[in-house]
């Protein structure tokens, strides 16, 4: 026992000798457990055990029966569709980037989220493709896949193009890299390699994450000028997908130009009222909802369409997104104004 008295302390407690603490304070024997000890626990079963398995692989097990419906439910579905529309479009725009059909952005914006919503921890969290990883993928498709070519068929002067057999081996290279990608990053899991990302600084991931979005940005500009660029897979692919953008520039395709530009606008117009008067809306504004649908038809009059084929991608099997419009190589520029006249008249 300790007592202040004035500047000093009082220690107050009983005196031991080594037999005296060893009688008061025995020693406890401890069970040192062998290997086999903690496999049988480890491979022991109990219903407790395995629901508390069951719970930790499939967490929606423990957070449905506890949904509140009233509440959350009206909330979740706006924030739902919101979501699900810009996963929808990401995935198309980065089937692109990879280099295979758009139907397949599809598949990577659905499967991913539906697998998460059994398997996942948060309910807050919308998982699907990256740019980033979409730009390396198809990195990996252009230099492994053939060039595309054309077979000339005598009939009729006509030419068949072998671009099915093309997207299937792009398609098959991807979906390998795919696996591979996902059989390395299981193995790390399981060895716990997950403790680098500590090691990783804000300015580097800041400098990664800007780095990845110019690279995106790049990527995007031959879509929005519809022009035919080569896949770069060299270490300054970004020089070489510029230079190919400007030396191309006087075959830009005013109508993709156009569309990309209103559509740009409007998104970001669209998407500050929201966030500016989100306390005054009672949803937001689903932009990119309108941006996809017919509605859009409402910029563009049917003369356009039939001079500048303004297309919708209705080869996607459940595509909803429109597709950049293309401008008819064949047609001259005085070709193209008098079609262009021509309709106008006619309405």
């Amino acid at each position: 026992m300790i007592e202040p008295i004035g500047n000093q302390y009082v220690v107050a407690r009983p005196v031991y000798s080594a037999n005296a603490f060893g009688e008061e304070h025995k020693k406890k024997q401890r069970y040192h457990k062998t290997f086999l000890d903690h496999l049988k626990v480890c491979c022991s079963c109990s219903s407790q055990k395995a629901k508390k398995i069951a719970l930790s692989l499939f967490p929606i097990a423990s957070w449905l029966p506890a949904y509140q419906i009233k509440e959350w439910l009206l909330s979740d579905i706006v924030s739902g569709i919101s979501t699900g529309l810009v996963a929808v479009l990401q995935g198309l725009a980065f089937a692109l980037l990879v280099t295979v059909p758009p139907s397949y952005g599809l598949y990577a914006a659905f499967f991913p989220v539906l697998v998460y919503f059994f398997l996942g921890t948060s309910k807050h969290i919308s998982v699907g493709p990256f740019p980033v990883l979409s730009m390396m993928v198809g990195a990996v498709v252009a230099k492994l896949s053939p060039s595309e070519s054309t077979t000339t068929v005598e009939i009729s002067n006509s030419s068949i193009s072998n671009d099915s057999s093309t997207d299937e081996y792009k398609v098959m290279v991807a979906a390998t890299v795919t696996v591979l990608s996902g059989i390395i990053q299981l193995l790390m899991g399981v060895l716990r390699f997950g403790f680098v990302v500590i090691y990783l600084s804000e300015s580097l991931i800041s400098g990664f994450t800007t780095a990845a979005a110019v690279h995106v940005l790049v990527s995007q500009l031959k879509f929005m000028l519809q022009l035919t660029v080569p896949a770069y897979s060299d270490p300054f692919s970004i020089f070489k997908v510029l230079n190919s953008v400007f030396t191309q520039l006087e075959k830009t395709n005013i109508a993709d130009l156009v569309t990309s530009l209103i559509i740009l606008l409007i998104v970001f117009v669209v998407k500050e009222m929201n966030q500016r008067y989100k306390a005054k809306l009672p949803v937001p504004i689903p932009i990119e909802l309108i941006m996809v649908t017919d509605r859009l038809k409402t910029f563009f009059p049917h003369s356009l369409v039939s001079c500048f084929y303004v297309e919708n991608l209705q080869e996607v099997l459940v595509g909803v997104f429109i597709r950049v419009t293309r401008m008819l190589k064949s047609l001259s520029d005085s070709e193209r104004s008098h079609c262009l006249i021509t309709n106008l008249a006619s309405k």
